[in-house]
């Protein structure tokens, strides 16, 4: 269901797309959009292992315990082996990036090995595994490079109000249909895609419990992992990458949640220990 889910939504990101180029600047101004959108987050998305790393100051590991725990879901699960780094950071947290399986990094921070059990830990670093497997990093790309294109298109309609509008049909332009566009348009891109990375958050969740063999290892570890990041929040955190982390180091409730890129953990927990592990 949450696969499906993603692809309708990439479906109606796109449809957005096409719609919006169509109404401002037609076909050549879709693909223009699309094209810029997608050599920015290209890059993001080739080099994103080493950018966020150096970002957070990450440590490459070769032993210890967390580099044990995730050697250990590789073996039994017959994943290739990522890259593990662990982050100086206390307030305990984890993700994982990469452009495929064959090029992962996984990495957690100080703070996590404070707080969490063995089992706990190798229920987050399974999760994480599973977003490897799925290949989320490339689908949040996907969904990013749409919604930055629609973004750019409500900028250029933003402009095209100001100056008379532009296009086939400039004649018919009506200024304030193109200010509307221009602050919906990228809103309802920005709320599909969270809608995305929430739907990924559920199916790393699902995957995870798999393939470390327990729900109630990740489960129990969302909980004290929520309440780490309640008393003590990120500091330094990355606006643009709080949608890698297995929960969000950015605070934010009500409405704002609506512009969130993790699913309420309540709901994640509730939804862990309902599974049969198969």
């Amino acid at each position: 269901m949450n696969t499906l889910r993603t692809a309708v939504l990439l479906t109606v990101l796109t449809l957005g797309l096409v719609f919006i180029g169509g109404l401002i600047g037609g076909q050549s101004g879709a693909l223009f959009a699309l094209i810029l959108a997608g050599i920015i987050n290209l890059g993001s998305y080739w080099f994103s292992d080493k950018i966020v790393i150096k970002m957070y100051r990450g440590q490459q590991l070769n032993d210890g315990l967390l580099y044990d725990v995730v050697q250990e879901i590789c073996q039994s699960n017959q994943l290739p082996m990522p890259r593990v780094y662990q982050l100086p950071q206390p307030t305990p947290n984890a993700f994982a990036t990469g452009r495929n399986p064959q090029h992962a990094v996984v990495a957690a921070t100080e703070g996590i090995m404070q707080i969490l059990t063995r089992e706990e830990l190798k229920g987050v670093m399974a999760h994480e595994m599973s977003h490897v497997m799925h290949r989320d990093i490339l689908i949040g790309s996907i969904a990013a490079t749409i919604a930055g294109a629609i973004a750019y298109l409500a900028h250029m309609a933003q402009w095209a109000a100001i100056f008379g509008g532009f296009g086939r049909d400039d004649e018919k332009s009506n200024p304030i249909a193109m200010i509307a566009l221009a602050i919906i348009a990228p809103m309802a891109a920005m709320l599909v895609q969270m809608a995305i990375s929430r739907s990924r958050e559920y199916e790393a969740d699902k995957g995870g419990a798999r393939l470390c063999g327990n729900p109630l290892y990740l489960a129990n570890a969302l909980r004290k992992l929520e309440m780490a990041n309640r008393t003590m929040p990120m500091t330094r955190v990355n606006e643009a990458t709080a949608h890698m982390f297995i929960v969000n180091p950015l605070s934010g409730g009500g409405v704002t949640a609506l512009f969130s890129t993790h699913p309420p953990i309540e709901e994640r927990v509730r939804r862990l220990e309902n599974m049969t592990v198969v």
